[in-house]
């Protein structure tokens, strides 16, 4: 799992996993970022679909979430399934 999504309520939010450096970083320069609700907090963000976070860097987060998670695969289940990327 790469990313999950509540829309509840609003706003929106989207938890991406992210690399733990990075997703520090991104919490103290964005207000639209932050721990991963209901999730493991060091590998996990909250992201706000509320316009805080512009579209190109929720592309960048999304790429980096789904590449973390293929990384993560057997080289067999890789090779079971083409991922794009």
């Amino acid at each position: 799992m790469f990313a999950l999504m509540a829309w509840e309520e609003l706003p929106v939010y989207i938890n991406l996993k992210c690399d733990p450096d990075r997703a520090e970083a991104l919490r103290e320069e964005h207000d639209g970022i932050t721990p991963g609700y209901h999730m493991n907090k060091k590998h996990w963000n909250s992201v706000a679909l509320c316009g805080t976070v512009t579209r190109e860097l929720m592309h960048e987060l999304v790429d980096h979430s789904y590449q973390l998670v293929v990384a993560s695969l057997s080289k067999k289940a890789r090779e079971e399934r083409p991922f794009p990327g």
